[in-house]
């Protein structure tokens, strides 16, 4: 125990040396507890630092321009703690000291930022300090480009707050008064506290309680988002000399409560308020947001003058009547984008809604979003006035309970290219005869509670190998309707179409190759998430151009015990490239072979090919018959193993197979070589527990192997070093308990990706794999953070940096030990016999040569405090024979007398200073000397100034917890006091007889110095108690 403790600041200092010597030879990370990632970025987010961290002389810290502390537990910003980083342009404190309403535990916190911590980097240029609980903006250096503030504390603006940031461009303050960051006022912002920021571009002040626009804005503000506040009036004087703005957001300032999300407070009746002349002086507004605003009506006179009006957002308002007869879009004729979702009158479904001519005057309009406005029927009056406009490339239409729908209208928009009808109740083709003739507006159907339940969570879907439809000319998607039946007559006169979506209907029918005959062009089709029934040789057939095919998720026909399932079409669709059959549950009675010349890739995940290839040959050569597939998928297929025979009957082409999430226990790696062009392997999710049975049979080109998140603890020497092709290596959650370069040989060299993370690594002296991997650094992702210990148990969790070199067996060090503990045994046995044979001559010495030194009578206190004084004088002025002792014995004695050992003297007539009052003086005195010295010649009568600075140099002692008195009784029945004989009974040197002898009175001047020049706590009588000692 006492070797352990003694040796604790050895261990750490030898531990620094080692650290160092390594980061001079340029080993370990440069970061570390960081990670050092491209252009420059230093990510320490999530490591629970309490502090910054404080780099390495030997890491390369002036490429540094990017710092990252996301997320982290810092409290508190020093004045130093950027210094060392001269080139740091953008740094991020988000989330380190959340307010209490924003903290996931509620816990109270309080971010601490001393003066200088910004200061110090005069190249800083982008500072977040969102999500931290502070209360004023702390001071910034003139560099800042970009600062956010959100989500703090801070309700305060004024022009002192960002004096002096001439090149701040960007300004975020939102969510710091909010229902989430609740605060007893809303933001305050000066009028003018923004007007000395000249190159202000972007103020964003959303979420604050702001009721009024903030006066003087920057004329130079291009942006400025006030959205989700309390401004219910606007008038032309709010917005005045913001003559550059180009985005404005006012929206969710009077806002419609059935909708929201979020608590919501009403809108009060007759407003929002927006004169008419509001927005007419912005001529380079580009974009305005006005949603969730509770606007029922357009007053045309808003857009007047926003000739470069390009996205206009009225989502979220009562608008379902006024978009059918409103003539507010007559002028803007450069308008791009137009939201109209979520304009619904409450609890009504409208049987038909026609949009107003003055649509038909926005000529530039790409996207039109008009989801959730609750009409049942669309037909071609519905968007006659849209088919006028040459650039409209997207219609959203989804959510609006519509039941019939004449698609062919689409064959008259020359450039649309997207129509989102899904989220509808779609059943079939349309048959509009009853409601062609009705008003705008038309029948109306209450709707009950339940009809406005949000839409199901779409499921993730084979986007993975689909060609992006976003790509294609014509995209429609109907998905999540009520369809039982496809139809050819629902898709007449569509021939241009060439992505359609389909999924999460209810289609149960069985595809013969009739359903989708007009759609000659279509060259991608989603099909999943129904109820297909694939039988016909023939399905899909008609589509002359299909490419990619996605019939996963159809699981129920393939449940039916006894009905068998063809997938002979397969072959006859001479374009097919991306097919997916996943999740559907396959295990029988299907088609023993697929064949297809052009398919590319094929996803078969979730089924269940180990039951099919349990049935001896059967399906031995299922994949066989795809000549040219190059990416197989096989995850999730409950395959228990993985025969020869197996991967011999794959497709040779294949150049990316995937086996994730099934239960294979082993693998034939030298069957490999049946796949001559495999690059991509992906085994993770199963349950290896070794890499053994051979190696990486050689001549493979296999680049990139995925084995994570297996069980696997043992890896043979050289398994991969004859796959000289290999880049990218995935070991992660695993068992391994180290990483040794015999695996690898000369590859380790070659490879670009090893990650080795979630590994229960033992961290034991010397590991060899610590040498490995400092060795491929470059190639191990997270190495700093993410590559942690297993064991021993005071390391499991750690990074692998973390460890303790006071856990190692040295030698050297165990020698060192012994010394140690041997010169410890002897000092604590020699030192108490010295002391009892000689102690008080070695004493007698000791003070002797203690006292030649020069600095020892100023060693203690005046370092410490830095006093004026060493004494305050204290005497009876009345006694004219003690005054003349101390100005002429006293005074001679200390001043004059003792060379440079001189004591500073504070006297009443010589060093109070007139004009201040007595108490202040007196203040002075006793506080600003060492020592109070009283002077008396009787102690049975003490009032007066005696008495005050007795009563001060008490309270002194229980402030400052230090004993200040000195007593000097000059007449002998002065010492009869009690007080002086308990004070000479404890504290005997500081109370001092003047001699009558003349020969005592050298000793006397001896006492009184030494008196004075040290502490009383020295003095007391370790009998009777310990002393007042200073914490």
């Amino acid at each position: 125990g006492f070797c352990r403790s003694a040796l604790h600041p050895l261990s750490l200092l030898v531990q620094a040396i080692v650290l160092a010597m390594t980061l001079a030879l340029g080993t370990l990370p440069a970061f570390l507890p960081c990670e050092l990632q491209p252009h420059g970025l230093v990510n320490c987010n999530w490591l629970f630092l309490k502090s910054v961290p404080h780099f390495s002389m030997a890491a390369p810290r002036g490429n540094v321009t990017s710092l990252s502390l996301s997320s982290n537990r810092i409290h508190h910003l020093h004045d130093s703690d950027f210094a060392h980083l001269p080139s740091l342009r953008h740094l991020n404190l988000k989330w380190n000291c959340p307010p209490v309403g924003l903290s996931p535990m509620h816990f109270p916190c309080h971010m601490t930022i001393e003066p200088s911590t910004f200061l110090a980097v005069p190249t800083l240029e982008e500072l977040n300090l969102s999500y931290n609980n502070i209360m004023t903006v702390p001071a910034l250096p003139k560099s800042l480009i970009s600062l956010s503030l959100s989500h703090t504390n801070i309700l305060m603006l004024d022009s002192a707050s960002l004096a002096g940031l001439h090149a701040l461009r960007f300004l975020f303050m939102d969510g710091n008064c909010y229902y989430k960051n609740p605060c007893r006022q809303a933001l305050e912002v000066a009028p003018g506290a923004l007007l000395g920021l000249g190159n202000l571009t972007h103020l964003s002040l959303k979420y604050n309680n702001l009721t009024v626009v903030p006066r003087n804005l920057p004329s130079s503000l291009e942006y400025l988002l006030l959205s989700y506040n309390r401004i219910v009036k606007l008038a032309p004087e709010d917005l005045a000399n913001l003559t550059a703005l180009r985005v404005l957001d006012v929206g969710g300032n009077c806002r419609r409560c059935d909708h929201a999300p979020n608590p919501c407070m009403e809108c009060p009746r007759h407003f929002p308020q927006l004169h008419p002349n509001t927005f007419s002086h912005l001529s380079r507004l580009e974009g305005l947001v006005l949603k969730d605003s509770s606007l029922s009506w357009l007053n045309a006179s808003w857009f007047r003058g926003l000739g470069n009006l390009r996205v206009l957002d009225l989502s979220e308002n009562f608008l379902y009547k006024c978009i059918t007869k409103t003539k507010a879009f007559q002028g803007l004729t450069q308008l791009r984008k137009l939201n109209l979702s979520f304009n619904y009158q409450k609890r009504v479904s409208f049987a038909h809604l026609s949009l107003a001519p003055s649509f038909g005057s926005l000529v530039a309009l790409k996207e039109l979003d008009m989801h959730g406005i609750f009409f049942r029927s669309l037909d071609e009056t519905t968007l006659r006035p849209l088919a006028r406009l040459p650039m409209l490339q997207t219609l959203r239409l989804q959510m609006n309970f519509i039941n019939q729908a004449q698609l062919g209208i689409f064959r008259a928009f020359p450039g649309l290219r997207y129509v989102d009808l899904s989220d509808n109740r779609i059943s079939g083709a349309s048959e509009l005869t009853a409601t062609m003739g009705e008003a705008d507006g038309g029948e109306k159907v209450w709707l009950q509670p339940g009809d406005l339940a949000p839409a199901p969570v779409d499921t993730p879907s084979s986007e993975d190998f689909k060609p992006n439809c976003s790509t294609l000319n014509f995209t429609l998607d109907l998905s999540r309707n009520n369809l039982v039946t496809v139809q050819p007559e629902m898709f007449a006169q569509l021939s241009h179409l060439q992505c359609l979506r389909l999924s999460h209907n209810c289609i149960s029918q069985a595809v013969n190759g009739s359903q989708f005959l007009p759609l000659t062009g279509l060259q991608v089709l989603d099909l999943s998430h129904n109820k297909l029934d694939l039988y016909h040789e023939h399905s899909f057939t008609e589509l002359p151009r299909l490419e990619a095919l996605d019939l996963s998720y159809n699981s129920q026909p393939f449940g039916m015990q006894g009905v068998g399932h063809n997938f002979s079409f397969v072959a006859h669709l001479r374009t097919l490239r991306h097919l997916s059959l996943a999740h559907n549950n396959i295990h029988s009675q299907v088609s023993q072979q697929l064949c297809s010349t052009s398919l590319r890739a094929l996803d078969f995940s979730g089924n269940a090919l180990g039951h099919m290839w349990a049935e001896g040959d059967l399906y031995l050569h299922f994949f066989q018959g795809l000549s040219g597939l190059i990416w197989l998928d096989l995850s999730q297929n409950r395959l228990h193993t993985l025969l020869p025979q197996t991967l011999r009957n794959l497709p040779k082409s294949l150049q990316v197979l995937r086996l994730r999430d099934n239960y294979l226990a082993f693998f034939k790696w030298w069957s490999l070589h049946f796949l001559p062009k495999l690059e991509v392997l992906d085994l993770a999710g199963n349950q290896l527990k070794a890499l053994t049975n051979g190696s990486l049979p050689a001549g493979t080109r296999l680049r990139r192997l995925d084995v994570s998140c297996n069980s696997i603890s043992f890896v043979a020497p050289g398994f991969f070093s004859k796959a000289k092709e290999l880049r990218e290596l995935n070991l992660s959650t695993n068992a391994l308990k180290t990483v040794d370069h015999s695996w690898f040989g000369p590859l380790a060299s070659a490879l670009q990706i090893l990650d080795v993370s979630a590994n229960p690594l033992h961290c034991a002296c010397g590991a060899a794999f610590m040498d490995f991997l400092l060795e491929v650094q470059a190639a191990v992702p997270g190495l700093p953070s993410r590559v942690k210990c297993g064991s021993p148990g005071q390391l499991q969790g750690l990074s692998i940096f973390a460890q303790d070199l006071r856990l190692c067996l040295d030698e050297a060090l165990s020698w060192d030990c012994f010394a140690l503990s041997l010169l410890a045994v002897a000092l604590g046995l020699g030192v108490p016999m010295l002391h009892h044979l000689c102690g008080w001559d070695l004493w007698y010495c000791f003070h002797l040569c203690l006292a030649w030194l020069p600095w020892r009578g100023r060693q203690s206190g005046r370092g410490e405090d830095a006093l004026p004084y060493d004494a305050f004088v204290v005497f009876d002025k009345t006694q004219s024979a003690v005054a003349d002792w101390v100005y002429n014995e006293l005074r001679g004695q200390l001043e004059e007398c003792r060379g440079r050992w001189a004591l500073r003297l504070c006297l009443e007539e010589r060093d109070w200073l007139p004009g201040k009052t007595l108490f202040e003086n007196l203040w002075a005195s006793v506080y600003g000397s060492r020592k109070t010295l009283f002077v008396l010649a009787h102690t049975d009568r003490v009032s007066g100034l005696l008495r005050a600075s007795f009563l001060l140099a008490q309270q002194r002692l229980l402030e400052d917890r230090k004993d200040v008195v000195v007593l000097v009784i000059l007449s002998p029945d002065g010492r009869r006091s009690r007080y002086v004989r308990l004070r000479q009974r404890l504290c005997r040197q500081s109370v001092l007889l003047w001699p009558h002898q003349p020969s005592g009175q050298r000793s006397f001047w001896a006492q009184l110095g030494m008196a004075l020049t040290r502490d009383n706590h020295h003095f007391y009588n370790r009998n009777f108690c310990q002393g007042p000692t200073a914490e």
